[in-house]
């Protein structure tokens, strides 16, 4: 979830939830809590402020590789692989007068939004519409800034700009059309999926994606009910579906079922998979990555990859290391770092983060050029 976006009014629902689904959804009609304001959830009618999260802590971590050719940033390039409206952008580029920046994102709002807002950065700023994953060829279309880049920044999940944008689909808390997807020109809704795909595969990606322990069940009930068109009908299809005492506890029931078809229909975790290798690869010596996770799935892919590269490629077993096998990377957080409680006070979309840190000090290119006779 990126939380630097313009807000917009949402809309009101198209027809009310019955008043015993009110009573187990009360966030289809008020104030959410933390918890759900990470997760989807907000209040229909009222304007969120969006704070970029933990934007002072990537500061800190992203600046010193950014700066070590030069205090202005001069010489590095920094990818932004999860743009969005551009908040961490607009801070990194205002605070480094010469750095120039990557930006990704494969949503065309979102585009045309950083673009207006980065506009008096000028040529510093490249701007691509792709997912995450895209990194490579995006880099081939930077030409001469792939060979700079000492810096990547991954913000993931849903963004804020999506969530409050009603018409999109991506909230369980206002009445939309199942839509979902991140890129308005995909081919894929979550329509399609819960009304066309077969009873085993919702069940699997509910939970598979959603850690869903009811998705037997939710599945069973969605096929019957189908046809399914907007976010209000799953919601009370939700109710009906889990049992009362778990939908009493844990924040509000319907998180895992959207968790699981947003991302089903966005393709995120395959993306993620394929992403953090080709950043870790297109570092300079010396660069540094920063990745924000939103939830378990996401933050597991991320800590396993960053496991296997800060590994040493020693053979196990023998007591010393080998020359040029060492670790490419050094972790620089112990673990996952989350918000303080002064940073979720102030911006609750924080909660639920965890982020991870790494910093390349060689690459094999460099360890076999050094061993070499």
């Amino acid at each position: 979830m990126k939380l630097c976006a313009t807000s917009s009014e949402p809309a009101r629902a198209a027809w009310p939830l019955s008043e015993p689904a009110l009573a187990y959804f009360p966030d289809a009609r008020s104030a959410p809590s933390d918890r759900d304001l990470a997760a989807g959830a907000h209040s229909p009618g009222v304007a969120m402020e969006h704070i970029p999260v933990l934007l002072d802590r990537c500061v800190d971590l992203l600046t010193p590789a950014l700066a070590r050719h030069d205090s202005d940033g001069r010489g590095a390039v920094l990818v932004d692989a999860t743009l969005g409206a551009g908040g961490h952008a607009h801070r990194f580029l205002t605070a480094l007068p010469g750095l120039r920046l990557i930006g990704l994102d494969r949503d065309p709002q979102a585009l045309q939004i950083a673009g207006e807002r980065l506009a008096p950065f000028g040529d510093r700023v490249l701007l691509v519409r792709t997912r995450y994953d895209g990194i490579d060829d995006a880099l081939a279309r930077s030409g001469a800034w792939a060979g700079d880049v000492s810096g990547f920044l991954f913000d993931l999940g849903v963004s804020s700009m999506q969530l409050d944008r009603a018409e999109r689909g991506f909230s369980y808390s206002i009445d939309a059309p199942l839509d979902m997807r991140m890129d308005s020109d995909a081919p894929l809704t979550a329509a399609e999926v819960v009304n066309t795909f077969p009873e085993r595969e919702i069940a699997r990606i509910l939970r598979e994606y959603g850690e869903e322990r009811f998705a037997g069940r939710i599945a069973k009930y969605i096929v019957r009910a189908r046809p399914l068109t907007t976010t209000g009908q799953l919601v009370e299809l939700l109710y009906d579906a889990i049992p009362a005492p778990a939908r009493r506890t844990g924040g509000h029931p319907g998180k895992r079922t959207f968790q699981a078809l947003r991302i089903a229909v966005n393709g995120e975790l395959d993306s993620l998979r394929a992403a953090i290798p080709a950043a870790l690869g297109a570092l300079d010596t010396g660069g540094r990555i920063v990745v924000m996770a939103y939830q378990s799935l996401e933050d597991r892919i991320v800590k396993t990859e960053f496991a296997a590269a800060t590994a040493s490629r020693t053979p196990p077993g023998l007591p010393v290391e080998l020359p040029g096998h060492e670790p490419e990377f050094v972790a620089l957080t112990r673990g996952a770092e989350r918000a303080t409680p002064e940073e979720i006070e102030r911006n609750p979309r924080s909660a639920p983060v965890r982020l991870r840190a790494l910093e390349k000090v060689a690459s094999r290119l460099d360890t076999a050029r050094r061993d070499a006779p």
